[in-house]
């Protein structure tokens, strides 16, 4: 939003995903993708002929099994916080979810921010939106690195992540 609405007056950006197409390709395992690309062509015809989406685990306790999310800090951030703060919470998203999250490019407006001060909050250890990309996305503003992984952002290391916001929106939307 910020790219296209100057009424944004700061952005904050915690453990950002750059490159769907990217990054999705990192984090899943290549003899995976051609069984994903004919389950997504299938459902493609599927939803075309009205019927209901497929759907696939978010995350499992193993790693080899298919699901969105398929790494051991994902399992254990989403099922330590479905028991502790959303018991409702299903495992399960849509498979044309995951292929719409293969078209998600946010990195291709960064350089359309600018003006608007931006902090990027990258986590080195990231294995979902992987560091590397965040950080070579990362135009002259303020840059922190944390040094965990994706969920250590909102745990371990908030204090690390959610002190440098903080003082990021008071230094820009006071006034």
């Amino acid at each position: 939003m910020s790219a296209i609405d100057r009424r944004v007056k700061c952005v904050v950006s915690q453990v950002p995903a750059i490159s769907g197409s990217q990054g999705f390709r990192r984090f899943v395992r290549p003899d995976f993708m051609g069984g994903l690309e004919a389950h997504s062509h299938a459902d493609r015809l599927a939803g075309a002929a009205g019927e209901a989406p497929a759907m696939l685990a978010v995350v499992d306790a193993a790693s080899v099994a298919p699901s969105a999310l398929p790494r051991a800090d994902a399992y254990a951030w989403f099922t330590e916080t479905a028991a502790s703060r959303a018991p409702s919470w299903r495992n399960e998203v849509t498979l044309r979810t995951l292929e719409y999250g293969l078209g998600y490019e946010p990195g291709s407006y960064v350089g359309l921010i600018s003006p608007t001060p931006l902090l990027l909050t990258v986590a080195m250890k990231d294995q979902l939106a992987v560091s590397d990309l965040a950080i070579a996305a990362f135009e002259p503003k303020r840059l922190v690195l944390l040094p965990g992984g994706h969920f250590d952002a909102y745990a371990a290391e908030f204090a690390q992540s959610s002190g440098p916001a903080t003082e990021w929106f008071r230094t820009h939307l006071q006034g």
